[in-house]
């Protein structure tokens, strides 16, 4: 397969990405893990290049749209102990965890952040709204828009608005909060990542499949994809086996999936992400660690709050935001098992999973999974790395 180099961004596919809105770069390229070459005689990694996280995918395998079922995806089991990999279907879940583990899921829940706004003019933009700031006033990542030095007034379905650029991102104004919610509620479209082409289809699927069935907690613009795979009904045989779930929060922002613009992967600065988990879970997964049992956590959301609040010192706050950025090299200090789907090239996910299972294994594991015909990215299928 030739090397084919392209652009991803957040409002579809171009050649390159316009001055004013985010774009993530996929590429489909030549394989270059990084191996251990790059470990210093301390066992820490030495400066690893983004380009080493490229890998050869052929672009039908990136899911369109989920399984049938929830449970029904398949599942990638890799355990790095014997270094060994089976070939299951997630709803076998249940006998990977044993009695006493903790399961602990991301319960932040997706919100519509895409909008339509139209300038004086007639021009159409696209609009993903990032986090409220205050007031009616989102911070937000545009497509259409040049930048100016003053507000901008727009039309998002007859209502109101101003779009204003700061010194690092942009920001729409409604009148009130109260008028912002009310237009995300009718008008606005579920984020669905770039490389989900709907050509036509309406789409009212997403808004159930796009989203975990626990989600409880709205503030993510993009879904912690690896929960999608349970059903109440599989998270209660999880349950009924002894396994504690444990709920926590992180709002999946850009931070997860922002470009990778610095050449050395030890150079990225991650977005802040807003994260919280209560008093009662943090005890339970304290006394999970200090028994001896297994935290698992299900997606790398969940693993970068767990090991914010069980970093460095064990006693980081319950909530706040995290910037933190795990890659080869970072010593875990909170999660023993992972459930994960497969992630894009140069990817934060990605590099946290390598980091996680160790490069060489997870090279294997791809090309094991590419090989067997799995399904790639937000709705295709899972790992579970022991």
């Amino acid at each position: 397969m030739g090397i084919i180099c392209y652009k991803i961004n957040l409002f579809g596919e171009g050649r390159a990405a316009s001055r004013g809105f985010f774009a993530l770069t996929a590429r489909v390229a030549a394989t270059k893990w990084p191996d251990t070459t790059h470990v210093t005689t301390d066992g820490a990694y030495g400066i690893m290049r983004v380009e080493e996280f490229d890998y050869d995918l052929p672009r039908d395998m990136i899911a369109q749209h989920p399984s049938a079922e929830r449970e029904a995806s398949r599942l990638l089991v890799c355990d790095r102990e014997k270094g060994a990999m089976e070939h299951r279907r997630f709803s076998d879940i249940a006998d990977y965890l044993r009695q006493g583990d903790v399961l602990v899921i991301n319960d932040s829940k997706v919100f519509p952040a895409r909008l339509k706004a139209q300038k004086r003019t007639g021009g159409m933009l696209d609009v993903l709204l990032v986090r409220p700031v205050e007031g009616g006033t989102w911070e937000c990542l545009v497509r259409g828009m040049r930048r100016t030095g003053e507000a901008t007034p727009v039309t998002v379905g007859g209502h109101g608005a101003f779009l204003a650029r700061g010194d690092d991102s942009w920001t729409i104004s409604f009148a009130s909060r109260e008028e912002g919610d009310e237009v995300i509620r009718t008008l606005g479209r579920m984020p669905l990542p770039p490389y989900i082409k709907r050509n036509g289809e309406d789409g009212t699927a997403d808004y159930e499949r796009y989203q975990t069935v626990y989600a409880e907690k709205t503030g993510s613009i993009a879904a912690p994809t690896a929960g999608f795979h349970f059903s109440g009904e599989l998270l209660g045989r999880v349950a009924a086996k002894g396994v504690e779930i444990v709920r926590i929060t992180l709002h999946v922002g850009i931070g997860t999936f922002s470009l990778i613009h610095a050449g050395s992967v030890e150079d990225h600065r991650m977005h802040g992400e807003r994260y919280e988990i209560d008093e009662m879970s943090k005890d339970r997964i304290r006394s999970a660690r200090q028994e001896g049992r297994r935290v698992v956590a299900c997606g790398t959301s969940s693993v970068r709050t767990l090991e914010t609040v069980f970093g460095m010192n064990g006693n980081g706050t319950l909530s706040g935001e995290t910037e933190l950025f795990i890659y080869p090299g970072y010593r875990f200090r909170c999660v023993d098992a992972l459930i994960t789907n497969f992630h894009l090239p140069r990817s934060t996910p990605l590099m946290l999973v390598a980091a996680f299972m160790g490069a060489g294994p997870l090279r294997k594991a791809y090309a094991e999974a590419i090989q067997g015909g799995y399904r790639f990215y937000s709705y295709g299928d899972a790992m579970f790395i022991s």
